[in-house]
């Protein structure tokens, strides 16, 4: 007790430093609202204090028209130096051909360097400092004029970007291979290269007091339910933080339950993706410096589906997603339901295999709950090694790391050859859920499931499986059911469920978001296009018009 009253009186406090944040703090405030006086050297004073010292921020002193005096100030790191000294130094410096034998007055200067000067497209006027020193840090070059109460804000951004190539973390077999970057304007052309209609907007604010970072609300006007996209902006403008460096920092604020292991946000890097989800009514948010876009709302049903799913014919594809469901549900029930049936009921194993399962158990030390605890953990340790190391290394270690430790834990006894076989199955299907953040909250909860089955056998299974589903039946993503439109139950939504119908089926948007127009299809295309086509090749209807 004594210790503990020492550690109390000698906690350490930080009065001065204190006192030097809230200076600080209402000094920046205070100078929110600063505006240009007219006076360069005034303006250029308060730019270097608020910015500091910084070697590759750059001061160009020069006189307009070879008369007045102005300041050029950018980071040369950010800019695109030729369009700066050819469209706005040169031009800043020359008189116009055209007004050559006039003479420019201080109260005509403003509209003569907009309008009969400058060669760029992104120019404006700004009074304000505090705005002025956010475009210079955004990549923009700004010009002070001595005796102008406001100076020029030029768009001469030009950061080095990688180039568009196909999604790492989404990959397809039919469909288009590109895939976002992380410049946020790159991306947004990609969205309106696939979506070329006059209906789609696309709204921008600046979250994070320290990042500033872009943010773009996506969505198309006249499908979208507008209440949806006031939800969106509503909950984005609340988030007071310091830094926004990812998408996935929005996510963790916007989604509705943050104790939840499953997405109530689904990210993609795919434009088409995208696309497909604005049409369907859903919004779209993009953060500059991200390459993943975020959809909103979501449900469980989109988490297992592909692109190249409504690419393909749809026998083919709905085979594939209900193989893709059974490795879900395999993934997650499968290591519980062997612990179970070892533990408790193993009265439900076939005699032959029974055999087989005791004689292979037959040296190990451990009970099968403790035994499948370890292999999976191993596994997990191993597949995070796996993401962690360089791609030349990674590969070589998931296929030696799994034949030798696999291998060596039955030929020491730690494990009977059964076990791993269930493991590995596992790990399988947990690969065969296209998002990711899905089969890691699937991973998760095998966990829970595996301790319920080998405390409880067969009873704790489903005590743990009716928990989860009681958790989803629960969950919702911008006010839409979670299972929808499985519960509540929609007939035009299952369409597209379990089995995916024919295109000509879905003539209707998802009901659960809304839509202002919920019509995506003609009704009868199908049979009119029957009805109007002709085999005009087929050599039968040859010998019906010879006859």
């Amino acid at each position: 007790m004594s210790i503990l009253k020492w550690f109390k009186s000698n906690k350490p406090t930080y009065p001065q430093a204190s006192h030097r944040n809230a200076a600080q703090e209402s000094a920046v405030e205070k100078e929110q609202d600063a505006a240009i006086n007219g006076n360069m050297e005034d303006a250029l004073r308060y730019i270097n204090r608020v910015l500091g010292e910084n070697d590759d921020f750059l001061v160009r002193r020069f006189h307009v028209f070879g008369q007045y005096k102005a300041v050029m100030l950018y980071f040369s790191n950010m800019i695109n130096q030729n369009t700066v000294n050819t469209d706005i130094l040169k031009p800043l410096m020359h008189l116009p051909v055209h007004l050559e034998h006039k003479s420019i007055e201080m109260d005509q200067l403003k509209d003569v360097l907009i309008n009969d000067t400058m060669y760029h497209s992104e120019g404006k006027l700004e009074s304000n400092l505090s705005k002025l020193v956010n475009g210079l840090v955004r990549g923009e070059t700004v010009v002070i004029v001595n005796g102008l109460d406001e100076a020029l804000l030029i768009g001469t951004r030009n950061i080095d970007k990688r180039s568009i190539d196909q999604p790492a973390t989404e990959m397809v077999i039919r469909g288009p291979r590109e895939g976002f970057i992380e410049l946020l304007g790159t991306n947004i052309a990609l969205i309106r290269y696939r979506l070329q209609s006059p209906d789609f907007r696309m709204h921008t604010m600046e979250i994070g007091k320290r990042t500033r970072s872009k943010v773009a609300i996506c969505f198309v006007e006249g499908i979208t339910n507008p209440e949806l996209v006031q939800e969106v902006k509503k909950r984005l403008s609340k988030i007071d933080t310091s830094s926004v460096l990812d998408s996935g920092v929005l996510e963790q604020y916007i989604e509705d339950n943050h104790l939840s292991p499953f997405p109530q946000v689904q990210y993609t890097e795919r434009p088409d993706k995208v696309v497909s989800n604005l049409l369907e009514g859903r919004v779209a948010i993009l953060v500059d410096g991200s390459p993943l876009a975020l959809v909103v709302p979501t449900v469980f049903s989109q988490l297992y589906q592909t692109v190249e799913d409504y690419n393909e014919r749809f026998l083919l594809m709905s085979s594939i997603r209900m193989a893709r469901l059974v490795a879900l549900v395999f993934s997650l029930i499968f290591p519980s339901l062997y612990v179970a049936v070892i533990s408790f009921n193993p009265e439900l194993i076939p005699t032959e295999f029974a055999v087989a399962v005791a004689g292979g158990r037959a040296g190990v030390p451990f009970p099968a709950i403790v035994e499948v605890l370890i292999i999976e953990i191993s596994m997990e340790v191993l597949r995070e090694a796996t993401i962690r190391l360089p791609q030349q290394v990674g590969g070589a270690l998931s296929i030696v790391g799994v034949l030798v430790i696999g291998q060596a834990a039955v030929s020491a006894g730690f494990s009977s050859p059964i076990t791993v076989v269930i493991i590995a199955l596992t790990t399988i299907g947990s690969f065969a859920t296209p998002a990711y953040n899905a089969a890691l909250a699937l991973r998760l909860l095998r966990f829970p499931l595996i301790v319920m089955g080998g405390l409880f056998g067969l009873y704790g299974i489903m005590i743990g499986l009716i928990l989860i589903a009681n958790h989803l039946l629960s969950l919702k993503s911008f006010g839409v059911p979670y299972l929808s439109p499985l519960v509540p139950g929609n007939f035009n939504g299952m369409k597209d469920l379990l089995f995916r119908s024919p295109l000509w089926w879905f003539k209707k948007r998802p009901a659960m978001l809304q839509t202002i127009d919920d019509t995506r299809t003609a009704p009868g295309v199908i049979d009119e296009l029957k009805r109007t086509s002709e085999n005009v090749l087929d050599p039968v209807n040859d010998k019906k018009k010879e006859r």
